[in-house]
């Protein structure tokens, strides 16, 4: 008998913004073991909005103004969803989340950002380049100077910046560096006009006088013109169109207006400014509420109202925002946070100089922009883990990982090792028989296929599967639809259609009763959502409590066509078809050490949670027989598995083998899931060609996949009818191979270069 673990609050940062980078930098820096704490992100990568203005001047690479939250949450050991987060209900304690089960939540910060103000006057939402989501912004910019170098050379290529605050300023400035850099490097002249257009009576409202002197006087040496009491009332074709009624020329619109607020407070029933901001005390919990949070722009304080949505001010609350939710777990008194009334302003002009103000006073320089340079990258330096290769940063290298490296992989990864199966398997046919003597059995444990079939009493044939494995990730719901994905694929894989789904469950055992059955809905929740899709009804299940969580289901189903898709059913001359890309575990193992991008994440997880029904459709409509899924034992042992079974060999290309996102970089750095290890002992089985050894795709080969792909034989006469009905149902498939006759010296496979 074990106890139960004294309860860990869940607390559940929203958004990757400048506040709660920190606060996850200091969990990495002091572990928090009293509390479990859950990062949302509507997008892995958070961008510095302090180097913005340097990346469109051309002075930044993308990478440089980036941080990647996905390693950085790992690291302070923090789990990931990646899902916008849609809204709150305060009394249930539950996150909304796009397109899934609400998330439960102890406490909760948000630091999601804005919005830009004005964006529903007619037409700016269609034709501006908005400044927020700044993502977005850097995405796109790219295109502006493709547009003036497209332009006419008759007549200026006319830029407007509506916003005269410091974002509008930086802008008009680094905008006509870009745009300039770029005609030259192209070769050719165009001219250029940029307009800025302010609201207010003055640009750079807010900031001492002087600064807004030296920023005209700056604008006019370039032949920036700044128009000030410029109300815009919509934006047109080829224009921008005043209160006044006067049109303003704008081949191109930048919308850098202020901040407007975001949709997640609206129905909340917190309390909320006259413009839509979440109101909070000082001490930053919600008015009304003090389980929830806000930092950065998405909050307006209480006492403060006019404090301006500046990143400056996101980042001053970190400290706060990161000791107040270890106070508020603790039940001990939390900080009050004051925003400092000066603080240091340095706009970039995009030409290396850069325009600057504390304490009243204003200057200009080179040196100013040098001095920000050095403060923006020794920000950075503080949450980028990974640098542009992948590896990681000097920052971070000295971290000691040891216990990190010493957790299993979960997911297929964590499968007992196809020896250990075998072994077993073989003694019990050999001592016990094959099962199947009362003759229905159609695929038993002779045929060691991916699923089993009978035949009942009536004559109809069930076939019927179970699969589970050790959660990957903290993000339960995803967890519960790749499992359900997972299980359904053995079934697929037999060209079969589930129907029924029970599902097997091994809770945590030190878990209280609320937070397990808190666990169980997010795991069937999402299951439900793939099985919904496909048209399998969840039936019930089984749960048990044990040291770890473990989700799986059995399944039944029928057969789509006459028959079913076996091991042994590959011919000599067929090609080998492979549906998904290879390399789900060493990515989740890069994930789980914090040496895996956010953005492989996405992709393993987009790909996993992807069924194979129609693979297995096109796959029956085109008469093949013979066909397996990718999972836990990696590539070359499951077609081992069809080449044994089928008596024949087979011919691979290595360069052919499909890779997921940053599944080269990690085998390539030496990574390698738990599970590779084991399943590498194939190797002995096959012949491998001195070029393919030192491919980098070579060891996909072996890594475990979690709901992986569809590989079937196919052959070359049913080939243009599979591969037509796969581009019909928008499946792609690579061929990595063909069967051939089995060689006299008994390797199953030679693995070649092309």
């Amino acid at each position: 008998m074990r106890e139960n673990t004294a309860y860990r609050p869940h607390v559940v940062l929203v958004g990757g913004g400048h506040s709660h980078v920190q606060v996850l930098r200091r969990m990495m820096m002091r572990p928090w073991p009293e509390a479990r704490v859950t990062v949302v992100l509507d997008t892995p990568v958070a961008v510095y909005s302090g180097m913005v203005p340097g990346f469109v001047a051309d002075q930044y690479r993308a990478s440089e103004l980036e941080i990647d939250v996905v390693p950085l949450a790992r690291l302070a050991g923090a789990e990931v969803v990646l899902t916008p987060a849609v809204g709150v209900d305060p009394p249930d304690r539950r996150i909304r989340l796009a397109g899934r089960a609400p998330l439960a939540y102890d406490f909760v910060s948000f630091d999601v950002g804005s919005t830009v103000a004005g964006l529903d006057l007619p037409g700016v939402r269609e034709r501006a380049r908005a400044t927020r989501p700044i993502a977005r912004l850097v995405r796109e910019i790219g295109t502006l100077s493709t547009s003036f170098l497209a332009h006419a050379a008759d007549r200026p290529f006319e830029v407007v910046v509506a916003g005269g605050g410091a974002g509008g300023i930086e802008l008009a400035f680094t905008v006509r560096e870009r745009l300039l850099a770029a005609a030259r490097r192209a070769g050719v002249e165009r001219a250029l006009r940029i307009t800025l257009l302010q609201a207010l009576p003055e640009v750079l409202t807010g900031f001492p006088p002087s600064l807004a002197v030296r920023a005209r006087r700056n604008a006019a040496a370039r032949g920036i013109s700044i128009r000030t009491g410029a109300w815009v009332a919509a934006a047109e074709d080829g224009g921008v169109r005043l209160e006044t009624g006067e049109v303003v020329p704008a081949d191109s619109l930048i919308w850098a207006v202020g901040a407007g607020s975001l949709d997640v407070f609206r129905d909340s029933g917190l309390a909320l400014d006259e413009h839509g901001f979440v109101l909070t005390r000082p001490t930053l919990q919600t008015l009304g509420d003090d389980r929830i949070f806000a930092v950065g722009d998405c909050a307006t304080l209480e006492d403060w109202p006019a404090t301006p949505k500046a990143g400056v001010y996101a980042v001053r609350q970190g400290p706060f925002i990161a000791d107040n939710l270890r106070r508020v777990v603790a039940g001990r008194p939390l900080r009050r946070y004051r925003p400092q009334p000066d603080f240091l302003t340095l706009l970039n002009l995009g030409d290396g100089h850069a325009l600057g103000a504390k304490w009243g006073t204003s200057f200009e320089g080179r040196w100013v922009m040098d001095l920000k340079d050095r403060i923006d990258r020794k920000f950075m330096r503080k949450f980028q883990v990974l640098d542009d290769g992948g590896g990681t940063t000097s920052e971070f290298s000295r971290m000691d990982r040891t216990a990190m490296e010493a957790m299993v992989c979960g997911g297929c990864a964590a499968k007992a090792g196809q020896t250990t199966l075998d072994r077993a398997l073989g003694r019990l046919r050999e001592e016990l028989g094959a099962g199947s003597a009362n003759g229905s059995v159609r695929l038993g444990l002779d045929q060691s296929d991916d699923a089993a079939a009978f035949a009942t009493p009536r004559g109809d044939v069930v076939v019927s599967s179970v699969d589970w494995f050790k959660a990957f990730s903290g993000d339960l719901w995803l967890n519960g639809k790749i499992a359900a994905a997972n299980a359904l694929s053995d079934l697929f894989a037999t060209g079969a259609a589930p129907r029924y789904a029970m599902a097997l469950v091994n809770l945590p055992e030190d878990e209280t009763p609320e937070a397990g059955a808190e666990t169980l809905y997010q795991l069937l929740a999402g299951a439900r959502s793939l099985l919904d899709e496909t048209g399998v009804a969840l039936l019930g299940g089984h749960t048990t409590v044990g040291p770890e969580l473990t989700v799986g289901f059995s399944v039944e189903g029928h057969p789509i066509g006459d028959r079913l898709l076996t091991l042994d059913g590959l011919e000599a001359g067929d090609g080998l078809y492979l549906t998904k890309r290879l390399g789900s575990g060493v990515v989740l193992r890069g994930v789980m050490l914090g040496q895996g991008r956010g953005a492989w994440l996405q992709a393993a997880t987009a790909q996993m949670v992807c069924p194979n029904q129609k693979a297995a459709r096109a796959a029956v409509a085109a008469g093949l027989h013979a066909a397996t899924d990718v999972t836990g034992f990696g590539l070359m042992n499951h077609l081992a598995e069809m080449l044994r079974a089928s008596g024949l060999a087979a011919e691979l290309d290595v360069s052919a083998l499909p890779a997921l996102p940053g599944a080269e970089a990690l085998l390539g750095s030496g990574l390698r899931s738990t599970a590779h290890e084991a399943n590498r002992r194939i190797a002995k089985a096959i012949r491998i060609e001195a070029e393919a050894s030192r491919h980098p795709r070579l060891e996909l080969l072996f890594d475990p996949q979690t709901a992986g792909g569809f590989l079937a034989g196919v052959p070359e006469a049913r080939s243009e009818d599979f591969l037509g009905r796969l581009q019909d149902a928008n499946v792609e498939a690579v061929r990595i191979g063909t069967v051939v006759p089995r060689s006299e010296d008994g390797a199953v496979a030679t693995i070649r270069s092309a």
